[in-house]
């Protein structure tokens, strides 16, 4: 058996939460699990990839976006996770959508990683995340429930709302528990089926059409929020209160 290495990214915990039920899977498979917020832990920057036998990746998905610190994790160590089996996981409110374009657009986020990173992962799992109303503040408690009104129509902002399927996070940690198994035999296994899928490009036009009108719908809603929020008074301190919020 060998040493894994789940390193993840995360902001309001849903990948937390993935990172060490994957680490748990592994574990149960006999494996040496370690795992590591680089998103939060001051020697993130200083973890020796080259010291595991393989590695996991994982980050949500925010405005778009994956964690700028996973980004720096992975450019960093790119040579050392093209060396060894690795795979990458991700969160975004996409992967809650039961639709053709909704799927897409979740692996479009997978392959913009791969784009901006280079580095080309053996296995990838996209998962749905969360929705953690009672942590946003108003403004993103609302710009969220605009979202969620024309997704999954989840929108009593008084409660969270856990999307993450965990059979499919058991599912893709025992595969990848295969994948080092093999590796730990002495044979590295390539997999066309732990590619990334379907890119961009291969969307056809109805499906990218009805993404790029979803986004400029969600675009526009939350631009009207952030200048209605900015018409009104500031609170007694001058100050609006900030989150961040995790689409995982």
């Amino acid at each position: 058996m060998g040493s894994v290495l789940v390193a993840y990214g995360t902001g309001e915990g849903q990948t937390a939460k993935v990172a060490d039920y994957v680490g748990g899977v592994l574990a149960d498979r006999g494996h040496d699990a370690t795992t590591v917020d680089v998103s939060a832990s001051p020697d993130a920057s200083s973890v020796a990839v080259a010291a595991f036998d393989a590695v996991l990746v994982g980050s949500p998905v925010y405005n778009r976006r994956h964690r700028p610190e996973v980004v720096a994790f992975v450019e960093r160590n790119r040579e050392a996770l093209a060396a060894r089996p690795a795979g990458f996981f991700q969160l975004s409110l996409a992967a809650t959508v039961p639709f053709r374009w909704a799927e897409g657009g979740d692996r479009a986020f997978v392959d913009r990683f791969v784009e901006e990173t280079g580095w080309q992962p053996d296995r990838v799992g996209t998962f749905a995340g969360a929705v953690n109303y009672t942590r946003y503040d108003r403004l993103t408690r609302l710009v969220f429930r605009l979202v969620s009104a024309v997704t999954t129509g989840d929108t009593d902002t008084s409660r969270d709302y856990e999307y993450t399927d965990w059979d499919e996070v058991e599912r893709f940690a025992g595969e990848f528990a295969d994948l080092v198994d093999a590796e730990t035999r002495g044979g590295r296994v390539r997999s066309a089926a732990g590619t990334i899928g379907r890119r961009l490009t291969g969307f056809d036009r109805g499906e990218a059409l009805a993404v790029a009108l979803l986004g400029l719908g969600l675009a526009g809603a939350a631009y009207w929020l952030v200048v209605e929020r900015g018409r009104r008074p500031e609170p007694a301190d001058g100050r609006a209160r900030e989150e961040r919020a995790e689409l995982s």
